[in-house]
């Protein structure tokens, strides 16, 4: 499917050709426009959307964060908006690409459609923000936050070559759990630590969590290791062909897409698309390439791994004691209320004797004072006439 937002102008793609070449880059020279929009989009969230509206939307709790929670608060606004923007775009491409769906294992490696370029490039806009915001702010979030910023920015940027552009959309789905993630952590912020509302919203968080970056995750792990596994024999074998320069794998790797099946221009210019940059990825796709690939995404898989156990740990503790505990708690608080009483006790008999005694004695006085307070009260009244 084409790029629905459409080229980069012109003028902008003899400007960033240059540079997106020399990174081994050159699908970025089409994106190059979203990718800067969505990375400016989100530092103006960041730095002007969220400290405008937050105070207007939560009077009563974001005027009086300190600064450091301030900051903590404008990033998850700019996470959340993300993590919804682009879960809504990658689950519309994966459903409406018909070339994506067509292509096969040799093309989910080097092919390339115009909408999975869109989801690359919305990706690395915030991945660039997000690497930023991990650097500078690294005391806050440590070094687990800076290590998933730079595996995240080097998976999808390796997608510009192209490679692995049909997995954009696959992967930017860890991104669905990300939204409940968010307001669970809002919630705290708004005093509703505990609530009926974030208990439901931490049980979303863990089922989508758990569904799309454990199960899903480790599944599309398998199937782009099997597919990359494929391109690599491909690239070996053409390396070993025995001429000076290594043949093209494009013979092996792509289908014959002339457009016969299509109806209209829009679908024979999105079925040449795959093939559109054949030449850059003709003699094969690295070892080196493939191997810093698996490194990262092993890296971004242990965290997911690492973060749920986390996050299991975090929400039982808000919303339940375990039993043994709560039943030392209270054994612990009964003998404190006895020790108590009984030192209360002895302290009073030591003082006034035995407390039945000192109570009677003490009514017995009380008594005799009432009734000479009434003796001379009745004395001292004038008779009448007198």
């Amino acid at each position: 499917m084409l790029d629905p937002l459409g080229d980069a102008p012109a003028w902008l793609q003899s400007l960033a050709e240059p540079y997106t070449l020399r990174l081994n880059s050159p699908t970025l020279t089409q994106h190059i426009h979203e990718a800067i929009l969505a990375f400016v989009f989100y530092l103006s969230v960041h730095y002007i959307v969220s400290p405008l509206l937050s105070p207007v939307l939560f009077p009563r709790s974001y005027p009086n964060l300190n600064p450091r929670t301030k900051l903590n608060w404008d990033i998850h606004a700019v996470s959340l908006i993300q993590s919804v923007i682009i879960s809504g775009a990658a689950l519309w491409v994966m459903f409406t690409d018909n070339e994506r769906s067509s292509m096969t294992a040799g093309e989910r490696v080097f092919g390339y459609t115009g909408a999975c370029g869109l989801i690359q490039a919305l990706a690395l806009g915030y991945f660039v923000y997000d690497l930023i915001v991990s650097v500078r702010y690294f005391n806050l979030f440590g070094i687990g936050m800076l290590f998933h910023a730079i595996s995240a920015l080097w998976v999808f940027s390796l997608g510009f070559r192209p490679f692995l552009n049909y997995y954009a959309p696959t992967f930017i789905l860890y991104e669905l759990s990300s939204p409940f993630l968010n307001i669970h952590w809002f919630l705290d912020k708004i005093s509703m630590t505990g609530s009926k509302a974030q208990w439901y919203n931490g049980m979303a968080l863990l089922s989508t969590f758990f569904c799309c970056r454990l199960l899903w995750g480790s599944w599309q792990s398998v199937r782009v290791y099997s597919d990359m596994w494929y391109a690599l024999q491909q690239t070996w074998t053409a390396a070993s062909s025995g001429l000076e320069t290594p043949a093209s794998v494009n013979a092996v790797v792509f289908q014959v897409r002339d457009g016969a099946m299509c109806i209209d221009e829009t679908c024979a210019r999105a079925n040449a698309q795959i093939t559109q940059f054949k030449d850059f990825t003709a003699t094969g796709v690295p070892t080196w390439l493939v191997l810093t690939y698996v490194a990262s995404n092993v890296v971004l898989n242990f965290l997911n791994y690492y973060w749920f156990s986390k996050m299991v740990e975090t929400v039982l503790k808000r919303f339940r004691v375990p039993p043994a505990e709560t039943e030392a708690k209270k054994k612990e608080a009964q003998k404190f209320v006895e020790d108590i009483t009984i030192q209360a006790a002895a302290k009073l008999e030591k003082e006034e004797g035995s407390l039945p005694a000192a109570a009677e004695a003490s009514g017995a006085e009380l008594v005799e004072e009432a009734r000479r307070r009434k003796v001379d009260l009745v004395s001292k009244v004038p008779l009448p006439g007198s």
